[in-house]
């Protein structure tokens, strides 16, 4: 029954904003409530759930996309965006661009969250749709196919972490294993299924346009790859720092609050301010209405977000993950393909890749004994499950949909089939892996 009423639900928030024409977020918080109600959250705790779901929500995101807003803003219009755009189309050709994309992605996704990867690389991909009139989703999908399999595949990131330890699985084997499989996940995800991505036109882009600068005005290569790249920089020595040193104490705490994105993106964005800001000729006055330009354009993407954060702590207080997940245990199934079913159906039905991850690894882990499976295989193909059809519940299709203004229709044919084609691709590697180990 909990798994009609979700369906019900979701087609009802489509309805409402394809067809209705309402706004995401109004129709988000709508179906939220519906939702609630019918799931039987008691009526004086719905308003709450759907709070603490927007709370939590833009918590994690607000800070992170707000500066990361700022800092693409002034990429843009300093003209290191420019810079940037013209050593990349020199040294790969622009029939490489999606290969320099997808490794971008890979390496800076390893250490990064998937969303906070998202904003801090999303400034480079459209100075190249810039500077080419190459289609904006056919150079994006590379880099975003690379950061959603290190998301889900791949150690440190949160959730295959906290699935290795339910799973009683080594990391480093996680690890190993996943780059495994994460490469071909990745190739035909990335360039191969964009290839059919050619001829897709997002028009009216406008987000982080670069601004025409004279020639000895703009920012050097090094300046500008270093000032954009600076984030990630720092948060890949953060977590190798952690994980190669492993301080203790006052040291750890140290390094944890350093290694945070919300300070990485701050320190970022002072050292942006005046490598190019002052350095520049820019007054601060001028630097701080150029951010708030910056905040403008994304405030809406902002509330939309939000929305979807209020549907998914519907669902998670309702109880419904670990009712379907209860289930579908019982389907006579290998291990390694009901886990990556469990997870995949959780994942459709909540929205959350991780929550979807973490259910079916709470359910999975008790029954180890009894179904015999391989602990790091089986750590992959619940993360594998985890990425199965991204729709309107997820935050990271709204993400999407709104940065390369493109429909929900159109957001479906692309983000979503990429995010099936990463899953599946993950499966057939874990299920190849699992005929050899």
């Amino acid at each position: 029954m909990a798994t009609w009423i979700i369906l019900v639900c979701l087609a009802l928030l489509v309805v409402l904003i394809a067809a209705v024409k309402v706004h995401p977020f109004l129709a988000f918080i709508m179906v939220s409530l519906i939702a609630g109600a019918w799931l039987g959250i008691p009526m004086g705790k719905l308003t709450t759930s759907v709070k603490t779901g927007i709370g939590n929500m833009l918590g994690e995101l607000v800070l992170v996309v707000g500066m990361g807003a700022m800092l693409g803003k002034l990429i843009a219009e300093s003209g290191a965006a420019q810079t940037i755009s013209d050593a990349l189309v020199k040294a790969f050709g622009e029939k490489r661009l999606q290969w320099a994309m997808m490794i971008t992605g890979f390496i800076v996704g390893i250490p990064l969250f998937y969303n906070v990867g998202f904003v801090l690389l999303i400034p480079l991909v459209f100075a190249v749709i810039y500077r080419t009139g190459l289609p904006a989703v056919y150079i994006a999908l590379p880099m975003l196919a690379a950061l959603s399999v290190t998301h889900g595949f791949l150690p440190p990131h949160p959730s295959p972490v906290a699935i290795a330890a339910q799973m009683q699985a080594p990391v480093g084997q996680v690890l190993l294993l996943g780059i495994l499989i994460a490469i071909p996940a990745i190739l035909v995800a990335g360039p191969l299924f964009s290839q059919t991505l050619k001829n897709f036109k997002t028009p009216n882009l406008t987000l982080f346009q670069p601004h025409t600068v004279a020639t000895e005005n703009m920012p050097g290569v090094f300046n500008s790859f270093f000032t954009a790249l600076l984030p990630a920089l720092l948060l890949i020595i953060t977590t190798l720092a952690a994980y190669l040193w492993q301080p203790q104490g006052r040291a750890d705490d140290w390094l944890s609050f350093l290694g945070d994105p919300v300070i990485v993106l701050l320190v970022s964005l002072a050292f942006a301010t005046f490598s190019l800001g002052l350095k520049g000729g820019r007054r601060m006055k001028a630097l701080m209405e150029l951010y708030a330009e910056g905040i403008k354009d994304i405030s809406l993407i902002l509330l939309i977000i939000a929305g979807a954060g209020a549907l998914k702590q519907v669902f998670s207080d309702s109880g419904v993950s670990e009712a379907i997940g209860l289930q579908l245990q019982s389907l006579p199934l290998p291990p390694l393909v009901l886990g990556w079913l469990i997870a995949a159906i959780i994942r459709v039905c909540v929205g959350s890749a991780t929550v979807a991850g973490l259910t079916a690894a709470g359910i999975l882990a008790p029954m180890a004994a009894t179904l015999g499976y391989h602990p790091a295989l089986m750590v992959l193909s619940i993360g594998a499950g985890s990425l199965m059809l991204s729709h309107v519940n997820d935050s990271g299709f709204w993400m999407f949909k709104e940065y390369f203004n493109v429909s929900v229709k159109e957001t479906l044919r692309t983000w979503t089939v990429m995010e099936c084609i990463v899953s599946v691709m993950g499966l057939v590697g874990v299920l190849i892996l699992n005929a050899f180990i």
